[in-house]
C-alpha cells in the first residue's frame, strides 16, 4: 500500500471515528489533502474499495471503513492518544483510596473505564484456581451452621456456610479451623483435590465438614458470576450503531450471559498487554458489528484482572487504549504503595 493510500485510508477511519457519516473525497480534499485533486482521492478511494478497505453503501455517497481497515489501522497508522488533565485527575482521584482492599479496587475499575471512554466496560477477575490460601477460618454462626472464610493473597472468600453438628463445641470448631490452615494453608485453591484424600482422613469425626469444606474450594477453584463485572450498559445507546434493533440484539445477546462475557474478554497474559477482537468475522466470540479491546493488569506479581470495553466496531480505539494504559499504571502505582507501606511497616 503506496503511502497516499495509507495517509488517505488514515483520514477515513478518523473521519468516520469521529462522525459516524460516510467519508466522501471532497471532505478529504477540503480539510485534510488540500493539495491533491478531488478525482485522485477518488481513484485512491476506488482503489481502497477493491483491495477490502472501504465500503460504500451508495453509488454516490462516502465510504465507511471496513473490519480490515480497522485492524491495519490499530496495527500500523493509528495516532497513539493522549488523555487530558481532567481525565488523568479522574483516573487519579478514583484510586486514591489507598485503604480499599484489591478486590473491591479492581471491581471499581469498570466503572472508571466506563466513564472515561463512553462505553460498555467489562472485567474478568483472575480465576482463583492458582492463588494461594494465607488462612481459613470456620465462624460458628449457630443453628448448626458456619461460615468459611479463606484468605488468599489478593481477596477474602466468605460466602460459603458449611453445615456442622448442632452440638459442636466452639472449641472444636476453632480446631477444625488450625487443623484446616495446617492441610490447606501455602497451597493453591486447584490443590484442594490433591490433598482430599489426606483432609477426609484427618476428618474422622467430622468427615462431613471436611467433604463440604473440599466441595467450597473445589467451587473457587471454577470462574464464578460474582467475577465478572460490566459497568456502563446503558452507554450503548450514546452511539448511533445502536438504533437499529439488529445490533442491539447482538449486544444484548453478549452482556445478557456472564459466560458469554467470560469467553470474550478472558486472560491474556500477565502483564499490561493490549488485545483488540473485532466482530463481523474476524473473531467468532465477538458480535457482528462490535469490537472488545482488553487490558490485563498485574502488580507486585499478581494479576489483578482482564478489564475493557465492548461496543462498535466505529470505536475510539486510540482513546480507549490510552485510558486503559493510563488505568493500568494508577493500578500498578497504588498496588506498589500497598505493598511498599506494608514493607515499611514490618520493618518498623
Amino acid at each position: 500500500m503506496s503511502d497516499r493510500k495509507k495517509r488517505i485510508l488514515q483520514i477515513v477511519v478518523d473521519e468516520y471515528i469521529n462522525s459516524a457519516v460516510p467519508v466522501s473525497s471532497k471532505a478529504i480534499t477540503e480539510k485534510h489533502l488540500t493539495d491533491v485533486s478531488s478525482a485522485t482521492v477518488r481513484n485512491e478511494l476506488a482503489s481502497l474499495e477493491e483491495l477490502g478497505y472501504l465500503t460504500q453503501f451508495h453509488t454516490s455517497g462516502g465510504r465507511v471503513p471496513s473490519p480490515q481497515a480497522y485492524r491495519f489501522y490499530i496495527e500500523e497508522l493509528m495516532q497513539h492518544g493522549d488523555l487530558s488533565a481532567a481525565d488523568l485527575d479522574y483516573i487519579s482521584g478514583a484510586f486514591s483510596d489507598k485503604t480499599a482492599d484489591v478486590e473491591h479496587l479492581i471491581r471499581s475499575v469498570a466503572n472508571v473505564i466506563s466513564e472515561l471512554t463512553d462505553y460498555t466496560s467489562v472485567a474478568a477477575l483472575p480465576n482463583a484456581e492458582e492463588e494461594r490460601i494465607r488462612s481459613m477460618t470456620l465462624l460458628p454462626c449457630g443453628d448448626g451452621r458456619a461460615l468459611l472464610v479463606i484468605v488468599t493473597g489478593s481477596r477474602i472468600l466468605r460466602d460459603n456456610f458449611i453445615d456442622i453438628p448442632e452440638t459442636m463445641p466452639d472449641e472444636e470448631v476453632n480446631n477444625v479451623s488450625r487443623l484446616l490452615c495446617k492441610l490447606f494453608c501455602g497451597k493453591a485453591l486447584s490443590e484442594a483435590r490433591e490433598v482430599e484424600a489426606e483432609a477426609l482422613g484427618e476428618f474422622v469425626q467430622y468427615r462431613q465438614v471436611m467433604a463440604e469444606v473440599i466441595e467450597a474450594l473445589k467451587s473457587y477453584a471454577r470462574p464464578r458470576e460474582e467475577d465478572i463485572v460490566l459497568a456502563g450498559p446503558e452507554k450503548i445507546f450514546n452511539h448511533p450503531e445502536y438504533e437499529d434493533i439488529g445490533n442491539v440484539k447482538n449486544f444484548l445477546s453478549v452482556i445478557s450471559s456472564k459466560d458469554k462475557i467470560a469467553e470474550i474478554v478472558g486472560d491474556e497474559d500477565d502483564e499490561i498487554q493490549i488485545n483488540v477482537k473485532i466482530g463481523s468475522g474476524e473473531d467468532k466470540d465477538v458480535p457482528e458489528d462490535c469490537s472488545v479491546v482488553t487490558a490485563t493488569y498485574s502488580a507486585g506479581g499478581k494479576n489483578l484482572g482482564t478489564y475493557g470495553v465492548i461496543g462498535p466496531i466505529r470505536m475510539d480505539y486510540s482513546k480507549v487504549i490510552a485510558v486503559l494504559e493510563n488505568v493500568g499504571k494508577a493500578l500498578e502505582e497504588l498496588i506498589g504503595g500497598k505493598n511498599k507501606d506494608k514493607k515499611d511497616n514490618k520493618d518498623e
